[in-house]
C-alpha cells in the first residue's frame, strides 16, 4: 500500500457520483407526460382551447389583412388601411355576437333556428333577383348595402344548417325516431338540397361543398348507416362531378393540381403557382411582416383566399405551423364538446360547427398548397371579409356557451370566488383585499356598538 510523506496511509478517496440513471430521466419525462395529460383533461380546457385560439387566430388574422391588403389598396386609389378598417369593424361587431351567443341558453338557440333559416332563405332568393344581386368575380352571391358595403347570404346559410339541422335532429332523437332512415333524410336532405340549389344558382362551389360537409357531419352524427351514408354521398359525388364537367373554369382549377408553371400547358395557373412561389420564399422565419413580394400585384387575392401563403412568405414555416396549431385545438376542443355532452342539441351543433370550421381550413390551406383545386373560400376568423367572419364568431361563440354548460365546467367556474369581495361596494367600499377580513371587521364593529361603544 503506497504511504504518504508522514508515513499515514492515504485517506481513502469517495467514490464516484454514479450517472444518473437512464431510469430517472424516463421517470421525469412520464411525471411531466401525466401532468400534461391530466392538464388537458381539465373541465374547462376545451372552454380556454375555443376562446384562446379563435381570439388570437382572428387577431392574427387582422394583422395579416393589413399587411396582404396594404398594395391592393393603393392600387385601387384607396387608403393603404381601407381593407383593415373594414374588417376590424367586421370583428367588433362579430365579437358582440360571439359574446351574446356565448351568454344565450340552449334553448334560445334552438329558438332562433328556424328564424335564421327563412332569414338566409329569403336573402339568398333576393341574390338572384335583377338590380339587387350584385355579381363578384363572376358569382351572382352578393346583396349591396349602399357604398362599398356587401354581404354574402350564403355565408349565413352555414349557420342555419348547423342550427336547423341540429335542433330537428335533437327532436326526431327524442321521439326515437331516427332509426328509421326516412326520419333521418327528410326534412334535412332536401332543405339542405333546397339551400345548395340557391347557391350553385349563383355559381358558387366553394360555399356549396362546405354547406355538404356539414350535411354529412350532421348525418354522421345522427349515426347514420353506413349504406344509407354511402348513397347520400355518392349522389353528391355526381351532382359534383356534373358541375364541374359544365363548367370551363372549374375544370380549369381542376387541371392547376400540382402544377409548377403559370401557364401549364393551355390552362392559366398563376394564382396557383404564385401561391406556391410566396410559401417556397417564406423559408424556416419568413422574411418579415409587411415584406412579401408576392402580394405586389403578382397573387391575386392575397388578403382573402390567398392569405395564408402571404403569412407563410412574411412568417415563414414557424407562421404557417402556428395558424395550422391553432386550427387543430380549435377543431380537438369542438369534438370533445361534441363527444362529452349528453344534450343531443348540443351535440349536433358542437358537431356541425366543427365540422364546419374544420372542412373550410382544410380547403382553403389545401388549395393554397396546390394540394385541392382552389373553391374559393376564405380561411375562417382569418381571411378579409365581414359577411365570412360574423357567421363564424357567431358559431364560435355557440361552441363556447356549449363548453360551460358542461357539467364539470360549470362547477369549476361555480368554485371561483372574486379577488375583490362577492359584490363590489357591498358594506360600503368592496375594496378590500380579502373578504374574510372584512367580514370580520363588521362583526367586530357590530359588537362594539351593542355594548354601548361609539
Amino acid at each position: 500500500m503506497p504511504t504518504s510523506r508522514t508515513g499515514r496511509p492515504p485517506a481513502p478517496r469517495a467514490p464516484r457520483r454514479p450517472a444518473a440513471p437512464r431510469l430517472a430521466r424516463e421517470n421525469r419525462v412520464l411525471a411531466f407526460y401525466s401532468s400534461a395529460r391530466r392538464g388537458w383533461d381539465r373541465p374547462l380546457t376545451a372552454y380556454y382551447l375555443i376562446f384562446g385560439g379563435s381570439l388570437l387566430i382572428t387577431v392574427l388574422g387582422l394583422v395579416m389583412v393589413y399587411s396582404a391588403s396594404q398594395i391592393t389598396a393603393l392600387q385601387m386609389s384607396l387608403p393603404g388601411s381601407y381593407f383593415f378598417r373594414k374588417q376590424m369593424l367586421a370583428a367588433v361587431i362579430g365579437a358582440g355576437l360571439l359574446l351574446a351567443a356565448s351568454r344565450m341558453p340552449v334553448k334560445l338557440h334552438r329558438a332562433l333556428a328556424y328564424p335564421i333559416l327563412a332569414g338566409a332563405v329569403f336573402l339568398m332568393a333576393l341574390v338572384q333577383i335583377p338590380g339587387i344581386g350584385v355579381s363578384v368575380n363572376g358569382n351572382q352571391n352578393w346583396i349591396s348595402l349602399g357604398g362599398s358595403f356587401q354581404i354574402q347570404p350564403s355565408e349565413f346559410g352555414k349557420l342555419a344548417l348547423v342550427l336547423w339541422g341540429a335542433d330537428l335532429l335533437a327532436r326526431k332523437q327524442d321521439k326515437k325516431l331516427l332509426t328509421q332512415w326516412k326520419h333521418m333524410l327528410v326534412p334535412l336532405v332536401p332543405a339542405a338540397f333546397m339551400l345548395l340549389g340557391l347557391i350553385m344558382i349563383g355559381g358558387d362551389m366553394g360555399t356549396a361543398i362546405i354547406l355538404t360537409a356539414i350535411l354529412f357531419g350532421l348525418l354522421w352524427l345522427a349515426g347514420a348507416p353506413t349504406r344509407l351514408f354511402a348513397g347520400v354521398l355518392s349522389v353528391a359525388a355526381v351532382l359534383g362531378l356534373i358541375l364541374i364537367k359544365t363548367s370551363a373554369n372549374r375544370m380549369a382549377r381542376l387541371q392547376c393540381l400540382g402544377a409548377t408553371e403559370p401557364q401549364s400547358g393551355p390552362v392559366d395557373c398563376w394564382q396557383a403557382v404564385h401561391g406556391i412561389y410566396a410559401l417556397a420564399s417564406g423559408g424556416i422565419f419568413g422574411s418579415g411582416l409587411g415584406a412579401s413580394v408576392e402580394k405586389w400585384g403578382q397573387l391575386p387575392e392575397a388578403h382573402t383566399d390567398f392569405i395564408f401563403a402571404v403569412t407563410g412568405e412574411e412568417l415563414g414555416l414557424a407562421g404557417t405551423l402556428s395558424v395550422l396549431a391553432l386550427f387543430a385545438a380549435l377543431g380537438y376542443a369542438g369534438i370533445r364538446v361534441a363527444g362529452r355532452t349528453e344534450d343531443p342539441f348540443v351535440r349536433y351543433a358542437a358537431g356541425g360547427v366543427t365540422t364546419w370550421i374544420t372542412a373550410q381550413a382544410v380547403i382553403n390551406i389545401g388549395a393554397v398548397l396546390g394540394l385541392l383545386p382552389i373553391a374559393g373560400v376564405p380561411l375562417p376568423l382569418f381571411s378579409y371579409g365581414g359577411s365570412a367572419l360574423l357567421p363564424t364568431m357567431f358559431a364560435i361563440g355557440l361552441l363556447i356557451a356549449f363548453a360551460r354548460d358542461e357539467p364539470a365546467a360549470r362547477a369549476a367556474l361555480a368554485m371561483r370566488q372574486p379577488r375583490f369581495g362577492r359584490k363590489r361596494g357591498a358594506g360600503g367600499t368592496g375594496f378590500g383585499r380579502s373578504p374574510r377580513r372584512w367580514n370580520t371587521m363588521r362583526r367586530r364593529a357590530s359588537a362594539a356598538r351593542s355594548s354601548g361603544e361609539r
